[in-house]
Order: structure tokens, then C-alpha cells, then sequence
């Protein structure tokens, strides 16, 4: 059977190398238009090469369509699927392409961001609708809900840290940190993405039974220092927290949906460097990744746009957002940003 009017699915994210032939080209549509120098590239660059050339969120993304289609599957939806990035092979026009070529008319979309920025709501929209006008034939798209506030999202990364504070033999009294993908404070005073998290670390925290010391930092910034983005940064809070005395640390990385290269690199290994100097053990908590209860979630809200479920469950004050976002909202940044995914 079909999703309602839909005949097919869209598994919409970022993009990353396969291999170290594939690392500069990258880098290089990923800052397109943006005035990065080849200095900048060639650091970042550097930090591909520590892990193979080869970004995680490929294998992720992989898993986690296999994931929903099973999930699909079990449920009696039987659609065509596709996988398209903004940045790298496979490109948002061949999925675009091949659904068209299956005869594909109508697409429900999955993006891989829980909350809303530029970056991580509006930009797919202006990814999904350029690659439409290119593509003679091109089924309908709608994107599913931003779901950073829905209870299966908040309770499946609820559900990693219960995990790990039981593996490590620990309680609810720890010190967490949650973090997120920093962003220029131009942007994110155009969007509600601050809040969202703000709002989000809270829920996580109840849900996971935390009782210490809660704190919310950021990750990953990148342009000239001259240039604002939101802080404290996750070194910075790192550092404010040993000199707290703080010996423990759980660091949970909520923007993120998968461990892909800014985890494994910006935590993973820069922050958890940071972390021994301090002397401090950090303890990273895993992403949702393909967590049944978070797959489980995404078909819901493909369930939602279908027009197959009424209910549509949030939890906290801000309420479950629109299928459909408004025309103004997250806009495009009005200077460069040199996030570089």
C-alpha cells in the first residue's frame, strides 16, 4: 500500500567524502560562494584524513534508510525510496531523477536535522526546490515536521544517556553537557534555534533522570573570529567546569542525529583532548542514530503528513511545528558562513 498520497520517500542530508580523493571537492561545494581560503580547506581537510578521507554520515545515512524502510515495511507501506545530499554523491537531483524515472509523483521527505536554522531547515527546502526546477518531471516533496520537541525524539535520546550512565556506573547526579552545531549570532537571531535547544536540554534532562549540573554548549564553529557565533563553546565550558571542580562530565551531542565527523572529531577527539588535560573524565554519549524507538518516530510523522494520524504529539511549551514552514522563516543567512559539515 501507499502512505496515503504518497508513493515514495526521501532521505535528505548533508553529504560527506567516501574517500580522500573526494575530501577537497567536497569542502569545496560545501563553501561555495563563500570566500573560504585553500588554508582554511586544507585544515579541515587534515581532519578528514585522520579517519580515511571517509565521512561516518555515509555508512549512517545508509543504516538508518535501511531502518525506515523496514520500519515501512512492517507497517504494510510498501514506496519507492531515494537518498539525496546537499553536498556530495548522491545528489538531491539524481534522487530526484531516479524517483522520477520509477514513476514517482508524490514524495514525503526526511531530513536529517531535529531543529530548526538555516542550516538545518530552510536550506533543504531550497535544496529540494532547485533540484525540482532542474529536473523536468519531478515528483511533489513535503518534508516532514521539524521534530527536535516530539516525545520519541527526546525519549530516544534520553534512552542513549540512561544507557551509558548505567555502563559507566553512574547516576542522574552527574554533570552533563549537551551540545549542538554553533551558528553566527546574525543567524540565530532570525530563527528559533537557540530556544529550541535551550528548551530541549531541559526535556532531555527530565526525561533521563538527570539531577547535577546541566549545561548547554556549542561545537564546530568555523569563520573569522571576528564574526560572532553562539557560545560558550564545548572546550570553554569544559574548562569552566574543572575549574568548578568538576572531575565527570557527560557530554551529549543533541544536534546531531548520527556520530558522523563533527562528533567524532569535534568531541570525539578535540574536545575529549581538552578533557584529559583537564583531567576530567568525559564520557560521550552515542546519537539516535538508528534507534528503533527514533525510526520508529520518523514513519510516524510520514504517517502525519499522509494525513494518517491526527494526533500530533510535542512535548513542552512551544508545540508540534507545521508540516509546511512559513515562507520567511530561517532565513538565508546575509554574510558567509563557513560551516564546513
Amino acid at each position: 500500500m501507499p502512505l496515503g498520497p504518497f508513493d515514495s520517500w526521501l532521505l535528505l542530508s548533508f553529504g560527506g567524502p567516501e574517500g580522500p580523493d573526494d575530501v577537497t571537492p567536497f569542502l569545496r561545494n560545501v563553501t561555495a560562494g563563500r570566500g573560504v581560503p585553500d588554508a582554511r580547506l586544507a585544515e579541515v581537510a587534515a581532519q578528514y584524513e585522520m579517519f580515511g578521507g571517509r565521512s561516518p554520515i555515509n555508512g549512517h545515512n545508509r543504516a538508518l534508510r535501511s531502518a525506515v524502510e523496514a520500519e515501512l515495511t512492517q507497517r504494510g507501506h510498501s514506496l519507492t525510496s531515494a537518498w539525496g545530499n546537499r553536498n556530495w554523491t548522491p545528489t538531491v537531483p539524481t534522487a530526484l531523477e531516479e524517483l522520477r524515472d520509477a514513476g514517482c509523483t508524490h514524495t514525503v521527505c526526511i531530513a536529517t536535522s531535529a531543529f530548526s536554522s538555516y542550516s538545518g531547515c530552510r536550506q533543504y527546502h531550497d535544496d529540494i526546490e532547485r533540484a525540482r526546477a532542474g529536473v523536468p518531471g519531478a515528483p511533489a516533496v513535503q518534508r516532514v515536521r521539524v521534530f527536535w520537541n516530539h516525545p520519541a525524539f527526546v525519549g530516544s535520546v534520553a534512552d542513549r544517556i540512561v544507557d551509558h550512565l548505567e555502563e559507566a556506573g553512574l547516576d542522574g547526579r552527574v554533570a552533563t553537557v549537551f551540545t549542538a552545531h554553533s551558528i553566527p549570532v546574525a543567524q540565530a537571531a532570525t530563527c528559533d534555534y537557540a530556544q529550541q535547544l535551550r528548551e530541549a536540554t531541559t526535556l532531555v534532562a527530565r526525561s533521563a533522570g538527570l539531577t547535577g549540573r546541566v549545561e548547554l554548549a556549542y561545537q564546530s564553529r568555523s569563520g573569522p573570529p571576528s564574526v560572532p557565533w553562539l557560545e560558550p563553546d564545548i572546550n570553554d565550558t569544559l574548562r569552566t567546569l574543572s575549574d568548578d571542580g568538576v572531575e565527570v562530565v557527560l557530554v551529549v551531542p543533541l544536534g546531531f542525529l548520527s556520530d558522523h565527523m563533527e562528533v567524532v572529531f569535534d568531541l570525539d577527539t578535540q574536545a575529549a583532548a581538552t578533557a584529559e588535560a583537564l583531567g576530567i573524565q568525559m564520557i560521550r554519549v552515542a546519537t539516535v542514530g538508528s534507534l528503533p524507538r527514533f525510526v520508529s518516530m520518523l514513519v510516524d510523522l510520514m504517517e502525519e503528513a499522509a494525513g494518517l494520524r491526527t494526533e500530533r504529539p510535542s512535548v513542552g511549551r512551544s508545540g508540534p511545528r507545521p508540516d509546511i514552514c512559513a515562507a520567511g522563516c530561517c532565513p538565508a543567512p546575509q554574510r558567509p558562513d563557513t560551516r564546513s559539515g
